[in-house]
């Protein structure tokens, strides 16, 4: 089975949110938070100041605390990823892409309202977690997710949600 880790990072102006559109391989496009793959020898925090840098222009002096997690499982095409989602507490710079994995096609500043309706249609990991922060914003502790996929991406995906321990 393949394994990864993704960082993500939430960062906010305290009325609106930084998003990133994303071109999928298969021609898809989809909204999330910056972030990406953490890459072998770099930590999770090193990871996401990077992908947040290239994908956004923005540069996170600081992060403040994992928010919340996510365990995706997908069974029928043998991977299994990772997520840890951060939010940052001081941040720089004007929006500039410079994504050199070509998948950030914009970026923008978004209400929670805004963000809501660019996240809809989207995958389950992304769009629930957001969702529920949006909706609480939470002070303290550390949320998880965790979710199981069957079937073949994208059309055939069935995606659960699945109690974590």
């Amino acid at each position: 089975m393949r394994k990864w880790t993704v960082a993500g990072g939430i960062i906010h102006d305290g009325e609106h949110l930084l998003l990133v559109e994303n071109l999928r391989r298969n021609g898809r496009r989809d909204w999330s938070t910056p972030g990406g793959v953490v890459d072998p020898g770099e930590s999770v925090l090193g990871a996401l100041t990077r992908e947040v840098r290239e994908e956004t222009g923005i540069e996170v002096e600081s992060w403040e605390r994992k928010l919340y997690e996510v365990d995706v499982i997908a069974h029928d095409m043998d991977w299994h990823m990772r997520a840890e989602i951060h939010l940052a507490s001081a941040y720089a710079g004007d929006i500039f892409i410079d994504d050199p994995d070509g998948i950030v096609t914009q970026a923008r500043w978004s209400t929670p309202a805004e963000t809501l309706q660019l996240l809809a249609g989207g995958l389950a990991w992304l769009v629930e977690p957001l969702t529920d922060w949006l909706e609480h914003r939470w002070d303290t502790g550390v949320r998880s997710y965790g979710f199981d996929v069957t079937g073949a991406y994208p059309d055939g995906m069935s995606i659960s949600r699945r109690e974590l321990d």
